[in-house]
């Protein structure tokens, strides 16, 4: 999967400032700033580049800058200081303009106040603590949706919130470049995998297409016996196999290498199918869509066009922090009290990144869709914190819902369950949650991860634009319904 690393992206640190105070304080503030800028990047705490773009005196710089940063492929977004005082009136024009992600660091090139050496001098050239009021004011006047760090530049909490915001900006940029693929139509009279592809183009940037069955069967019969060993040797260094049934492997293999084929060729990132749509392939895709999510794929299943474009987008947001994104239905309960749990699997495509031992390859009847046993990966989730969100269309806008939840190892050993499955405990508990879930209108699929975080999610929300559903231990039922309240009324007068 070819794409381009998020290590390659880069920010640009534009730095506030004025004539007023003279080239000797200017040379300093570009000189404080060149130092925040190698600091920073040799912190080894973020995920890309910071670039110290410029020290901004006069709205041609930074309407110029702002030009600029739009037209770079490599620049994510911007990151924006006032090392002294920069009149907002210089920023109108510019931020007019802007259309990558921005962030102000409202912060000070010093940690502490010199005490016998601070004079008007110092005064005069360490202005963050006003400065940076004044600029943010004009976006808040102009109702610009930026991220607000507030803290010294050196400490680990700014420098986490700084890299999650970051990915979140670089999930933004990748939102606009998205293309999702649907082999086939959506799973007959469902209703929640439906949503209006125009809008959301318009809205998130995603390019939602749909090409037949036959025009995937059309590659996969032109697959090599080549191919489909180089599939099968790479499966046998992945997973284990469990199974001697190789001729169903090998054709997961083929099935595998024909929608890559097809991925590559017209450069998406996400896909979707549907048991009820497969024509003359003789088995629905599992094994398949598993290692291609393993690759960085998103996927969503009948048909869900939304959750697998949201899963490519949140691996791609996390990418090299190695906890794991899948695909993810809550399938059945454990409702003993006081231990209440769900269990969450799918069919059969459920992500390996998600488990720390090695998946088992093995083949079983599938129960619905008339084909042939499929061959799947079987895992559980490994434990710890993770989130489930689920973006869904209300009309006319998207809502994005996020669920804190904890990962437990499963309480069962389910000898007779040959799927991928992970069991977890919702914040606040099983029983609120679901209410507070389906009161938002979440869908029964969502996407797992156990390295984006609520606020990495409800950062893209903003940056794109859309409504934010945030599920944790401390939400209650009569606190979401006045939220989801006022939210409807304030979407319908956008």
């Amino acid at each position: 999967m070819q794409r381009q690393p998020i290590g390659s992206y880069e920010f640009w640190f534009v730095v506030g400032s004025q004539f007023l105070y003279g080239e000797e304080t200017l040379a300093e503030v570009a000189r404080h700033a060149k130092l925040m800028e190698d600091g920073l990047n040799k912190s080894h705490k973020l995920p890309c580049k910071v670039v110290y773009k410029t020290t901004a005196k006069t709205p041609l710089e930074i309407e110029n800058c702002i030009k600029e940063a739009n037209y770079d492929d490599s620049c994510a977004g911007i990151v924006t200081w006032m090392h002294t005082f920069s009149p907002s009136k210089m920023w109108i024009n510019a931020l007019n303009l802007l259309q990558k992600p921005y962030c102000h660091l409202h912060t000070q090139f010093n940690r502490m106040i010199p005490d016998t050496e601070i004079d008007m001098d110092f005064m005069n050239l360490n202005q963050s603590a006003h400065g940076d009021r004044e600029h943010a004011f004009i976006a808040a006047r102009m109702r610009i949706g930026r991220k607000i760090i507030a803290g010294f530049w050196e400490d680990e909490v700014v420098q986490d919130e700084l890299a999650s915001w970051m990915r979140s900006a670089v999930g933004a940029v990748e939102s606009r470049k998205l293309k999702v693929m649907r082999f086939g139509d959506n799973m007959r009279n469902v209703a929640v995998t439906e949503g209006d592809k125009v809008e959301v183009q318009m809205q998130l940037g995603w390019q939602v297409n749909t090409w037949g069955v036959g025009d995937l069967i059309k590659v996969l019969d032109s697959v090599t016996d080549a191919e489909v060993d180089a599939q099968m040797e790479a499966y046998r260094s992945r997973y284990e196999f469990a199974t001697k049934d190789l001729e169903t492997v090998r054709y997961q293999a083929r099935e595998e290498v024909a929608m890559r084929h097809f991925l590559e060729k017209e450069g998406a990132q996400a896909f979707s199918n549907t048991f009820e749509d497969l024509q003359q392939m003789r088995q629905l895709p599992g094994l398949a869509s598993q290692d291609l999510m393993r690759e960085g794929y998103g996927y969503g299943g009948e048909g869900d066009w939304k959750v697998s474009a949201m899963t490519s987008l949140i691996k791609r947001m996390t990418e090299g922090m190695g906890g794991g994104t899948s695909f993810m239905e809550d399938y059945t309960y454990h409702m003993e009290k006081g231990n209440e749990l769900s269990l969450g699997a799918h069919m059969l495509e459920i992500c390996p990144s998600i488990s720390t031992e090695k998946a088992r390859v093995e083949v079983h009847e599938l129960g619905i869709g008339g084909k042939e046993p499929p061959a799947r990966l079987v895992f559980e989730g490994h434990p710890g914190k993770a989130i489930l969100a689920s973006l869904v269309d209300m009309g006319g806008r998207v809502r994005l819902i996020v669920n804190e939840i904890e990962v437990v190892k499963p309480i069962y050993r389910m000898p007779k369950l040959p799927v991928a499955r992970v069991m977890w405990r919702p914040e606040p508990d099983l029983n609120t949650a679901a209410k507070l879930w389906m009161l938002a209108g979440g869908a029964h699929h969502a996407t797992l991860s156990y390295d984006a975080t609520a606020q990495m999610l409800e950062d893209w929300c903003e940056i794109m634009g859309i409504e934010f559903v945030h599920i944790n231990k401390e939400t209650t039922v009569s606190s979401l319904k006045q939220q989801l309240f006022l939210s409807d009324l304030a979407w319908k007068l956008r």
